[in-house]
């Protein structure tokens, strides 16, 4: 605290029509906000590049390094592909880990890695894929105050990267928007903030019906009555399309058609990896024939509460506010 202290003392003596705004830059995503009589404060975990100061309405920014401030959250989710079928009822099936396809390091921002290991647990504990964290603003669910990766179990346990602790966040214990993502699944966000800390794992559960998210019908109904993320956004924009201008159809016919094991163009090869493309996620990429991933797109878009007449051109746009 003696760093923003100073630093105000010594801007005080600025005339105001002297203001300027420096860009700024932080060498850690961590970190969180806080606003007291007009004055923000961006504080993050790691040193910043360059300060900043805005006159006006006055936002000070100034890193300084913190190992302790950080919260425990327990996210629950359900992906709606791997339970289109489960072979489990109310489990995600791991085709993906039990066919060795899931990477040991994350395909998401921060690039983060696991033991090999961690793939070795079977039974409820079992892990389904990687998933995306965030902690959003509370005055502000556009702001972002910091995003994780972190493993997804068959259960819908959100856990770190040993596959079974929880999930530990540097970020202010405060009221944060939770949001959580998938890489070919739309993301959802609490509908309200939720108070975390350091000293208790508070359970974020996106599985339960009753628990509100942002926007309208922003995850899928299963037939349990549990609530999952919407799959099938292939191509990853913010929404997903059976037919009409960037569909995500089109993409699996593409990949189909353009794979290296595929020479003839034969609408009916199908390939298998660890690909957005594959929205049921059991390894397998499918344009045309027997449980092929775009009927399991056209399905999920007629399935929609919104889209009453049955329309193949209605697409089910991301309930999540952009950052």
């Amino acid at each position: 605290m003696r760093k923003i202290f100073s630093i105000l003392i010594i801007f005080s003596f600025i005339p105001w029509s002297y203001a300027q705004t420096i860009e700024k830059f932080s060498i850690d995503s961590g970190g969180a906000s806080a606003t007291s009589g007009g004055i923000e404060i961006l504080y993050t975990i790691g040193e910043v590049n360059v300060q900043e100061l805005s006159a006006g309405t006055v936002s000070i920014s100034e890193g300084f390094i913190n190992g302790t401030m950080k919260i425990k959250i327990d996210p629950k989710l359900f992906l709606q592909g791997p339970m289109l079928s489960p072979v489990s009822a109310g489990l995600m099936n791991d085709d993906l880990r039990a066919n060795s396809y899931l990477p040991t390091t994350s395909p998401y921002a921060d690039g983060a890695t696991c033991s090999a290991s961690v793939f070795s647990v079977t039974g409820n504990d079992a892990i389904v894929d990687w998933v995306w964290i965030e902690l959003r603003a509370a005055n502000d669910n556009t702001k972002l105050i910091n995003g994780k990766s972190a493993l997804l179990q068959r259960d819908g346990d959100v856990v770190s990267l040993d596959g079974v602790s929880d999930l530990i966040m540097p970020a202010a214990p405060t009221n944060y928007y939770v949001v959580v993502k998938h890489r070919n699944h739309l993301g959802a966000m609490s509908a309200s903030t939720i108070p975390l800390n350091e000293s208790t794992a508070t359970v974020v559960d996106f599985t339960n019906s009753s628990f509100s998210t942002y926007g309208s019908n922003g995850q899928a109904v299963l037939g349990s009555g549990k609530t999952a993320l919407w799959a099938g956004n292939a191509n990853g924009d913010s929404r997903i399309r059976y037919q009409g201008s960037g569909n995500d159809t089109n993409l699996i016919k593409d990949l189909v058609l353009t794979h290296p094991g595929n020479p003839s163009d034969n609408n009916l090869y199908f390939y298998f990896d660890y690909d957005d493309a594959d929205v049921d996620m059991d390894g397998r990429v499918r344009f045309q024939g027997s449980g092929n991933d775009s009927n399991l797109i056209k399905d999920i878009v007629l399935s929609h509460p919104d889209n009453v007449t049955l329309n193949n051109l209605f697409f089910i746009l991301t309930q999540v506010p952009n950052n």
